[in-house]
């Protein structure tokens, strides 16, 4: 059985023991975590939410609170010696999917 999931504006497709890195979420490792946006649930019966399935649920652990890889953002503007360059590293979240409770 798999789950789609929302979370952090993106889409995460998701089986039970699967480890997923997500957008911050404001927990402490080793907390559990109730994700509700469900979009679609798979497996033996399929069900599809418009827009969520109604009473879906996954829970997960919260495993570390990390950064992502440095992404450089490089500006220039040729000939007006113009040159910026920043570096973004963005909070994440690792999460173990514990199970995936399925509403009636």
């Amino acid at each position: 059985m798999f789950a789609i999931i929302k979370t952090g504006g993106k889409q995460y497709r998701v089986a039970q023991d699967s480890v997923i890195r997500v957008e911050k979420i404001d927990q402490e490792a080793g907390s559990t975590v109730t994700l509700d946006h469900i979009l679609m649930i798979g497996g033996a019966q399929v069900k599809i939410g418009a827009p969520t399935v109604a009473g879906a649920s996954v829970e997960a652990t919260v495993m570390d609170q990390i950064r992502n890889k440095k992404i450089i953002v490089f500006k220039k503007k040729r000939r007006h010696n113009y040159r910026r360059k920043k570096g973004h590293r963005q909070h994440m979240t690792v999460l173990k999917i514990n199970k995936i409770v399925v509403g009636k």
